[in-house]
C-alpha cells in the first residue's frame, strides 16, 4: 500500500501557489507597461535601450509582487478591513518592496541626486497602486467563490 503523507504547510503552499496562479491570470501584461510608463516614463537611464528594458522588467517583477501581496491580503477586505486598515497589516512587507525598487532606481540612475527625493515617492506610489490592484481583485474573486 502507497500511502502519501503530506504536511500541512505543504498543502498551504500548493493552495497558495494555486490561488496566487489564478490571481495572476487577471493581470494583464498591458497594464503592466501603462502603469511602468505613468509612473516611471519621465525618468531617463543611462545606457540604452537594452539597459531599459531590464529596467522595465525589474519594475514588473516588483509591481506583481506588490499584486500578489494585495491580492493575499485580500481575505480581509472580504471579512469587512478598509484597504488601509488591511494595507497596516502588511506594512513592513509593503515597505520592503518598496525600498528594494526604490534602491533598485538608485542603482540605475547612479544615485543622481537631484531626483532621488522623486524617485522614492514614484516608487510608494507604484506599489501602492499594484498593491491596491491585487486587494481589488482578490476581494472580486472571494466575492464571486472563486478563490
Amino acid at each position: 500500500m502507497n500511502e502519501v503523507i503530506t504536511t500541512l504547510s505543504a498543502k498551504r503552499r500548493e493552495r497558495q501557489i494555486k490561488y496566487e496562479r489564478n490571481l495572476l491570470r487577471q493581470l494583464p501584461i498591458e497594464s503592466l507597461k501603462k502603469s511602468f510608463q505613468s509612473h516611471f516614463g519621465s525618468i531617463r537611464i543611462n545606457g540604452g535601450t537594452w539597459m531599459e528594458q531590464g529596467v522595465e522588467e525589474g519594475c514588473y517583477d516588483v509591481a506583481i509582487e506588490a499584486y500578489l501581496l494585495g491580492g493575499q491580503f485580500s481575505r480581509f477586505g472580504y471579512y469587512g478591513e478598509t484597504p488601509e486598515e488591511t494595507k497596516q497589516r502588511c506594512e513592513k512587507e509593503i515597505g520592503h518592496i518598496t525600498d528594494t525598487l526604490y534602491n533598485f532606481w538608485l542603482y540605475w540612475t547612479y544615485g543622481n541626486n537631484p531626483i532621488q527625493e522623486s524617485i522614492n515617492y514614484t516608487c510608494e506610489q507604484f506599489v501602492d497602486y499594484w498593491w491596491t490592484q491585487g486587494f481589488k481583485k482578490g476581494e472580486q474573486r472571494r466575492k464571486l467563490r472563486l478563490h
